[in-house]
């Protein structure tokens, strides 16, 4: 796991920092506060990438749709095959998520 090489305090505050907010908007208003809009759209480029790929899509399609370099894709790639599971997790979430009944008041 690479992520070891970066442990420390300050990422430890990052992180908790990202767990503290509560909903969508709180995570717009700190990542706009936190990141450019390059750094955001960058980071949102690579999960919609991991999707596409699991889901099946050619480099070509991810490229055209996504605007995304094929070195992006495929370290995506490599790390859907070989990094820590994440963003199958995170997408899976994403999908139970959208699929869950909304409770009404």
């Amino acid at each position: 796991m690479q992520i070891n090489k970066l442990r420390g305090k300050a990422l430890d505050q990052l992180f908790q920092g990202i767990l503290s907010l509560k909903d969508l908007e709180e995570c717009y208003r700190f990542f706009d506060d936190l990141c450019t809009i390059n750094e955001i759209q960058s980071l949102a480029q690579r999960l919609e990438v991991a999707r596409m790929l699991r889901e099946g899509n050619t480099y070509h399609r991810i490229e055209t749709e996504t605007g995304a370099s094929t070195a992006t894709i495929s370290r995506v790639k490599r790390c859907l095959n070989y990094g820590n599971d994440t963003y199958e997790m995170v997408l899976d979430r994403i999908k139970e998520e959208q699929s869950a009944p909304t409770e009404e008041a």
